[in-house]
């Protein structure tokens, strides 16, 4: 029995769930080996780590604000930092991330670049200081610093728009995981993963989120990790092998200039599952220059600083001083798994190619290959497909198609792995996407229900109402975000980069200028977030509509020109109108103090 404050406690008691989850892992293992099916242990291990997470939701449930929108403000900064990187690790980081290495080349190293390095922005520029402010959410600081509704509804919308997007890849996420693992339909699958989230989040607000994360950061390191490992000492490339990966970068080039390539035809491609790419020696738009590459960098630094779930974790520490330290933690803890995605696409990509190894499918027949039991699973699920395009019955290079969703959740079967590990990604996997599905989910319900709601709507509502606004509110966008990403609009790594450039449009500039330039005003920051969001999404529709775009700015990276249309419009409109009264000036003073009591204090 574990005593004493829950707090004071946190070390022993995720100690004994990581040890529980090893011990299930275990007897899964041990069930494969006495004849348990592959469908089964998929199950077992997704129904398993949700019921967990449910678990722990319900038991952190809250009637009260302060714990249900920033949970109470006492998170430790290890735990804070492990919460925030389950919270920043996504779908799209544990699923796509790879995926999009493994197809597209390292020109998509960029958005680890991009991803990692924004933390030292949020470190720099942002967390400690909108700590110290003590707002609930991200468009609380921005009415509070410029004053009145109409920026903090700007700030609502521009959150809405960015978090709703990334959302909607989260929930992909969870339906093909789900899909998968279930052996449902990926329609029915995303109401699946739905119901998972809103487990987690539905009544404890962000004190149910922030130890659900802690959770799901054990679960999804581990999954990540354990087949990296494993494949890469399997295969000779040793047991740690990022330091070799220049050396299975070389061996996948000589093995590709071994092989034949086939020409494509119009017609055959016409034949491929939609959404699958084939291997083939190409290079996308982020390799094509230097500036492709540091511009979508660029891009994800400044649209990390920008997201409002990110923001929303450091106002959850005790200090000005633990938001600091956390921010140094949630870099360590993701970068355990940022370091291994570019090695897991190698090592995937190194399975199929390599002749020598016995999970090697280039150049072998492709009536062998089609009865390969892992290439059948993952071809029902529309996520694998070969076809002789060229006639001579052997499989080319570019006659395997992979859908980017299935290189890490397929690699481990490739590899000839114990199906046990396979289900452990699938857990993984899903870990990453509920995590930060449930703080977008979170951060917009915060944002309408205090901002909007109460905020500006109904000042007067009682805190049980407010909760109560919340809670139907995480409903409804679940919902709404589930149906979108039923439709396959756009895939799971676009969706989320379109997040990142819709964020920097509206929020960087007048987040960080409302911290750092006392004269911004009101009038500027009104025109920076809605100038900006207009203008970037305008960008995007035009480049998408055949628009050529310009000076390197492609659909991935609209947000630099939305974000410099921010700035310029803030810095101009609030050089041409009244500077902010003495107070608020003073206020900005004094958010930049790294210590002393937060700003707002109990005006909550």
């Amino acid at each position: 029995m574990i005593k004493g404050n829950f707090i004071d406690n946190l070390p022993r008691v995720y100690g004994i769930y990581t040890g529980g989850f090893l011990a299930f892992i275990i007897i899964m293992a041990i069930g494969e080996q006495m004849g348990m099916t592959s469908k089964a242990i998929g199950i077992c291990f997704v129904a398993f780590t949700v019921a967990i997470y449910a678990i722990i939701g319900y038991l952190s449930r809250t009637a009260q604000a302060d714990a249900y929108y920033v949970a109470g403000r006492q998170v430790p900064t290890v735990f804070n930092g492990m919460a925030t990187a389950a919270d920043w690790m996504s779908g799209a980081s544990f699923v796509a991330m790879a995926g999009g290495i493994y197809f597209k080349g390292y020109g998509y190293m960029a958005l680890l670049v991009g991803w990692t390095g924004g933390y030292v922005l949020v470190a720099s520029l942002l967390a400690p200081y909108l700590r110290k402010f003590g707002c609930y959410t991200v468009p609380d600081f921005i009415g509070t610093r410029y004053g009145g509704n109409l920026s903090r509804f700007l700030a609502v919308v521009v959150l809405t728009v960015a978090s709703f997007t990334y959302v909607t890849a989260q929930i992909n996420a969870t339906g093909t995981i789900a899909s998968v693992a279930l052996d449902i339909p990926f329609q029915y699958a995303v109401y699946v993963g739905l119901i998972s989230i809103l487990l987690c989040s539905m009544l404890g607000g962000m004190r149910g989120v922030t130890w659900t994360q802690v959770a799901q950061y054990i679960v999804l390191i581990i999954a990540y990790l354990l087949p990296v490992f494993w494949i890469s000492n399997k295969m000779g490339a040793g047991f740690f092998p990022h330091f070799m990966l220049a050396d299975e970068v070389a061996r996948i080039a000589d093995l590709e200039s071994q092989f034949g390539f086939v020409k494509n035809s119009a017609a055959d491609l016409a034949t491929v599952p939609k959404g699958l790419a084939g291997i083939t020696k190409a290079h996308s738009a982020v390799n094509a220059t230097p500036w492709a590459f540091i511009s979508l960098a660029l891009a994800m630094m400044m649209g990390t600083a920008s997201l409002p779930h990110v923001m929303m974790r450091y106002f959850t520490t005790p200090s000005v001083k633990a938001a600091r330290k956390s921010v140094g933690w949630s870099l360590f803890f993701i970068f355990l798994l940022y370091s291994s995605a570019p090695m897991l696409a190698t090592l995937s990509k190194l399975s199929l190619m390599d002749p020598n190894l016995a999970t090697g499918i280039i150049g072998k027949s492709i009536a062998d290959v089609q009865a390969i039991d892992w290439y059948q699973n993952w071809n029902q699920a529309n996520l694998m497909f070969v076809s002789d395009f060229n006639g001579n019955g052997t499989l080319e290079l570019n006659e395997f198609f992979m859908g980017g969703k299935a290189v890490v959740l397929a690699t481990p079967e490739i590899a000839g792995l114990p199906y046990v590990i396979s289900g452990l990604v699938a857990a993984g996997g899903m870990a990453a996407a509920m995590s930060t599905a449930d703080g977008l989910i979170l951060a917009i319900a915060n944002a309408l229900s205090h901002d909007l709601y109460y905020k500006i709507i109904d000042p007067k509502a009682e805190t049980a109402k407010r909760l109560v606004v919340a809670r139907v509110l995480l409903v409804v966008i679940g919902f709404a975000g589930a149906t979108i990403a039923a439709m396959e609009i756009q895939g799971i790594l676009g969706s989320v980069i379109w997040a990142f450039d819709f964020a920097m449009s509206g929020l960087f500039f007048p987040l960080v200028l409302g911290v750092w330039w006392k004269r911004a005003n009101k009038e500027g920051a009104i025109a920076g977030m809605a100038l900006g969001l207009a203008s970037g999404m305008g960008y995007l529709i035009w480049v998408r509509n055949g628009g050529s775009g310009f000076l390197g700015i492609t659909q991935l990276t609209f947000g630099i020109f939305g974000s410099a249309v921010s700035l310029v419009s803030m810095v101009v409109v609030s050089l041409m109108t009244p500077a902010p009264d003495a107070a608020t000036q003073k206020m900005v003073d004094e958010v930049r103090v790294p210590s002393g009591k937060s700003i707002l204090g109990k005006q909550h």
